[in-house]
């Protein structure tokens, strides 16, 4: 299982696969909830997964496609795009610190 600390995280990506908008709106929440902690946050496809993202977000039915385009990387799955339990636990441990686990 990887995992990575708070203090290394530079670069979150939200995956999605129809681009309906949720993922996007998921991508420019998550800038508002860290802005100033220096954390780049991008939406890209999950087939386009690019190699320096630190974090990876997706909704559970996409995961195995996310975690075969980046091998290795911390994924973090969800149900839902707004108000998700695991999408909150990721903002409070990257401002509070500590070990995000895939």
């Amino acid at each position: 299982m990887a995992s990575i600390e708070s203090k290394d995280i530079h670069k979150i990506i939200v995956a999605c696969d129809a681009g309906m908008g949720s993922s996007v709106m998921l991508a420019s929440t998550l800038r508002k909830q860290l802005k100033g902690t220096g954390i780049d946050v991008a939406h890209t496809p999950v087939n386009q997964i690019p190699q320096d993202a630190d974090v990876v977000l997706c909704h559970a039915g996409l995961a195995a496609r996310a975690q075969a385009s980046a091998p290795g990387k911390v994924l973090v799955s969800f149900q839902i795009f707004l108000g998700d339990p695991a999408v909150t636990n990721l903002v409070n441990t990257i401002k509070k610190g500590g070990t995000v686990n895939a």
